[in-house]
């Protein structure tokens, strides 16, 4: 996973550079700390969904050319067969699918998310995002805090909401997977 996050570091770096911009206005833009962006850029610190996300549409790409190093290139459509989305991991208790990381002008990023059992149901930091997002359990049971509020989803349930309202989710008794539509 190390190596995964210098990769992203070090697209980061590039398209910021790229772009012409300052760590401090692609920090300010995207809503982190100007130390926690530094520390992305040098890839001493692990991403967030969020901040990755966040990074992603202030330097004006897709999140699949942060974390793949490639461009999106199909239009129409993109077929995904099961298990075969691009896996990556942003936190330790987090593991993601990315069901359509190729195509390209998305309007919205659909992921399977796995959020790992740790015994916890507190304690984790809260993060947002620009956009909306829908949320779907397939198997287990979760809770994901929405701004101070506390909501337990089982399998069937879903949850939309504002996606710059601070969220967390937490797996209860076992491994919980549910599909995450984040819209722009």
């Amino acid at each position: 996973m190390q190596d995964q996050i210098q990769m992203v570091a070090m697209r980061i770096r590039d398209l910021r550079e790229i772009s012409g911009l300052t760590a401090e206005e692609v920090a300010e833009k995207s809503g982190v700390s100007l130390e926690d962006y530094t520390a992305y850029e040098e890839g001493t610190k692990d991403f967030s969904f969020s901040h990755l996300f966040n990074i992603a549409e202030t330097l004006g790409v897709d999140i699949s050319d942060l974390l793949t190093g490639e461009s999106p290139k199909l239009m129409g459509y993109i077929l995904t067969r099961c298990g075969e989305g691009y896996a990556f991991e942003r936190r330790k208790a987090y593991k993601y699918e990315h069901l359509a990381y190729n195509f390209r002008d998305k309007k919205a990023e659909p992921f399977i998310v796995t959020v790992e059992y740790d015994g916890r149901l507190t304690g984790k930091e809260a993060h947002s995002h620009e956009g909306q997002e829908f949320d779907y359990v397939l198997d287990g049971e979760m809770k994901i805090v929405l701004g101070g509020n506390e909501i337990y989803l089982k399998n069937g349930d879903s949850v939309y909401y504002d996606s710059s309202i601070p969220h967390a989710m937490y797996a209860c008794e076992r491994d919980t997977k549910f599909i995450a539509v984040v819209i722009k």
